[in-house]
């Protein structure tokens, strides 16, 4: 499938709750009663404080954990193990050192058994659009922490995902190349249009970059606000954070957060 023609996955979540086991009778539930539709090719950020659920939200999606009550559906399939049009990005590379970049970026077809060579031009496309074009025999101890994590972005991207998965992938990186990379991830996902899920604790980065801002509530995990985004794209870094509207969305996260005393305002 070109990745120009691409179709975002349709994701539709129904009574979702999880509880984690423990040892003494004091079980902990993490999720609650999550009901959540996401259409195909919409950009959906997930903030909230630690330990509200955000990660076992994606892990769920993901097919990594069980759900304890409810269901989640991805064009219509139920979701109980890793799903074919499914890509995740975690907030570590997770890139293997005694792989190149572009060996690292083709494990997930290697794993499927799939022709490894139809995709190897595919990776290296990918690695061009993400700026690191002539660096696929290269290995992760000679690349950067934002070029590692621009390779765990390919590598999620080559099998063409209908929903992309990311949980606070640029929590690690400095500053400036977390600015970089929020660009370069919004350049990539207005060519490819997939849908994609994006863990963060960054309002002002939730904000920037989605469609929807869900704000989840302090542990059990609740959906406590889903607010549309309005602003125009493509979106420009200094001219968007200028922008009174992007302004007044990322108040109207921080007021709930400050209500909750999660945020305290001075």
């Amino acid at each position: 499938m070109s990745a120009t023609t691409q179709m975002g996955a349709a994701v539709d979540i129904s009574r979702l709750s999880k509880i984690y086991k423990t040892r003494e009778d004091d079980d902990v539930l993490a999720l609650d009663k999550i009901d959540l539709k996401i259409e195909p090719g919409s950009f959906v950020a997930v903030v909230g404080p630690s330990g509200c659920g955000k990660s076992t939200l994606l892990s769920l999606l993901a097919g990594l954990t069980p759900a304890s009550t409810g269901s989640i559906a991805i064009d219509g399939d139920g979701v109980s193990r890793p799903h074919p049009k499914t890509g995740v990005v975690f907030q570590s590379d997770l890139l293997l050192y005694w792989r190149t970049v572009l060996d690292n970026i083709l494990l997930p077809i290697e794993i499927k058994k799939l022709d490894v060579a139809k995709y190897r031009a595919r990776a290296e496309e990918l690695l061009a659009q993400v700026g690191l074009a002539g660096f696929g025999n290269k290995y992760p101890s000679e690349l950067s922490g934002g070029m590692r994590q621009r390779v765990a972005i390919c590598r999620a991207l080559i099998q063409e995902p209908g929903l992309l998965l990311m949980d606070e992938p640029f929590g690690a990186l400095d500053a400036l190349t977390r600015e970089q990379m929020i660009m370069d991830l919004q350049s990539m996902w207005l060519r490819l249009r997939n849908t994609v899920l994006f863990i963060t604790h960054g309002i002002d980065e939730a904000v920037f970059l989605a469609d929807r801002v869900l704000v989840m509530s302090p542990r059990p995990g609740r959906v406590d606000l889903d607010l549309k985004i309005d602003l125009p794209r493509p979106r420009q870094w200094s001219k968007t954070h200028e922008d009174k509207d992007y302004h007044a969305y990322v108040r109207q996260i921080r007021a709930i957060f400050e209500a909750k005393g999660i945020l305290v305002a001075h």
